[in-house]
């Protein structure tokens, strides 16, 4: 492949630099002689040495840092690095590691990535949008930073989070890295903290009214349209009620979803139907509880419901075996607060606002935590759900690790062993009764990259509930017996790439079947997705 940069621009390059693996012709030829020492280092000379001094750094947060500036350096080594060994590195470039890095993200940046869309420049998206150097853009991961994991309002700090998902996209999926856009509209902030902090790098503004906002995402989501017309728009940490208003107002407009919202139900679809192999019973006979009513509980209540829907029930029947609990309690058919969108979920029950009161009332078989409430599974909870359930689902789903609503100690210490356990962020292994638990992680970085995928080897024109149900069932079916002996009900983290290739095709099934795709079915559906797949690899440049 031949290019046109030379010399120092083309070491500035993320996408073509090698650093210290260009070989002697390339030197030669690009204007590199001097540049880079004489040494010219293999593949795996290149990867020791980053392991080399990822280990001398004192802390996950420094850690961060080192791959966020290889990942600005050398994007290609970034990627072989992260795909050598996932479960190792994906804490370290998402969850939990980046929620330390986005609220000190101010502090700790080096240089600027992404792109940062101000309610500043209103009337002025598409220029903004038409800056990015690369044309074919095919995702962006979008956030407000209005509710940063389970930290609240970091604003403009939140960047972290889209450029940390995108890096998801491609070391967990394969898709081009060029193909992908971090973005951060900035709408202000309301974190006193931040605004008076001299290194906050965002609008130093209060965030707008409801009406304001909706008219800058408007204008956004049209200008992406215009600018980069093949694109689907990941939205991601908004807060609860602009999250499903705008996923509501836009998914049958434009290539568009929300992973807060439908990944998290996806993962919770996925993480109860392999736990059926554990507890036995079918999924039309669960009845799961949900503490935290927001936008991802309610993502969870309705995949469950379109779930248990195609296995027979009607939609009033589903409905009504999901329960969600939130600060004000039970969600009720009394309740006069609440959104619109949490009402399909108001049954009739007797008013309480206590949980453990709701758990013995209604008898769940899963309790489901997203309220980032943490130890809010208390051990009375825990073992009324073992009284209940010979083997209660227990998923205690808030990031970061310090917002669970129980540790894996707890869930078993408490059940006798018995709980069937999923945190979304890692935990180490836990011994009880003479027993090695591995804890599941639920976490969508086992969904949305193969949503992803789909998307992109399909050129999908929209992204529907079936298509997370299928990523579900893929995800749920790469659980082996050995996992399940172990006490995990999602596959390990060292296979994730398989499992979201496997899982794309799955998805792309749908998008054939629903006729959303951009182009005709391949005779060989597998193959097509697998020759699409990028690989961190160095291409020579002469």
């Amino acid at each position: 492949m031949a290019i046109n940069l030379r010399g120092v621009e083309l070491l500035r390059n993320p996408h073509f630099n090698k650093s210290t693996a260009f070989t002697v012709e390339e030197r030669e030829a690009l204007g590199l002689v001097g540049l880079v020492p004489e040494g010219i280092d293999t593949e795996e000379i290149q990867i020791r040495r980053v392991l080399l001094q990822l280990s001398q750094k004192p802390s996950d947060l420094e850690k961060y840092i080192y791959l966020s500036a290889l990942q600005d350096a050398d994007e290609t080594l970034f990627y072989r690095v992260l795909m050598t060994d996932p479960r190792r590195f994906l804490p370290l470039v998402y969850t939990p590691t980046v929620g330390e890095a986005c609220l000190q993200f101010g502090h700790i940046i080096r240089r600027p990535r992404g792109l940062y869309v101000s309610i500043a420049r209103r009337g002025r998206v598409r220029e903004v949008l038409r800056n990015w150097p690369e044309r074919d853009v095919r995702f962006i991961v979008v956030t407000s930073g209005q509710r940063i994991l389970g930290l609240g309002d970091l604003g403009a700090n939140g960047m972290g989070i889209p450029i940390g998902k995108l890096a998801l996209y491609t070391a967990c999926a394969g898709v081009p890295p060029r193909a992908t856009l971090p973005v951060l509209m900035d709408c202000g902030c309301n974190n006193e903290e931040l605004l008076a902090d001299p290194l906050y790098l965002g609008l130093r503004r209060k965030r707008p009214s409801e009406e304001e906002l909706d008219e800058f995402v408007e204008e956004f989501m049209n200008a992406v349209h215009d600018v980069f017309p093949d694109c689907c728009v990941q939205f991601e940490d908004w807060a609860g009620t602009d999250a499903v208003r705008l996923l509501a107002r836009y998914r049958d407009r434009y290539c568009c979803f929300n992973d807060d919202i439908q990944g998290t139900g996806a993962i919770a679809l996925a993480g109860i139907l392999a736990a059926l192999r554990l507890t036995g019973g079918r999924m039309t006979e669960q009845r799961v509880l949900l503490l935290g009513a927001g936008s991802a509980a309610i993502g969870i209540a309705d995949l469950l419901t379109h779930a248990l829907s195609a296995e027979g029930l009607s939609e009033s029947e589903a409905r009504r075996r999901v329960w969600l609990f939130d600060v004000n309690g039970l969600i009720e058919s009394s309740r006069r607060d609440l959104a619109d969108f949490q009402k399909p979920y108001a049954h009739q029950h007797q008013p309480t606002r206590d949980f453990l009161a709701a758990v013995e009332s209604i008898e769940p078989t899963a309790i489901i935590g997203v309220s980032t409430m943490p130890k809010a599974f208390t051990r009375d909870v825990i073992e009324a759900m073992a009284r209940l359930n010979h083997r209660p689902i227990i998923f205690a789903y808030s990031n970061p690790t310090s917002r669970s609503e129980c540790t894996p100690e707890e869930a078993y210490a408490w059940s006798r062993g018995r709980a069937v356990f999923a945190s979304g962020s890692p935990f180490p292994p836990v011994n009880y009764g003479g027993r090695t638990f591995v804890p599941g992680q639920g976490n969508n970085v086992y969904i949305f990259p193969a949503i992803g995928l789909a998307v992109y080897t399909t050129r999908a024109r929209r992204v529907t509930d079936e298509m997370f149900v299928a990523a579900a069932r893929a995800v749920a079916d790469r659980v082996t017996q050995a996992d399940l002996d172990a006490g995990l009900i999602y596959p390990p983290q060292s296979e994730i790439f398989e499992t979201e290739v496997r899982a794309a095709i799955r998805i792309a099934e749908v998008i054939f079947a629903l006729g959303l795709s951009g182009l005709d079915r391949p005779s060989d559906l597998d193959a097509f997705v697998r020759s699409q797949l990028y690989t961190a690899e160095y291409e020579s440049l002469i």
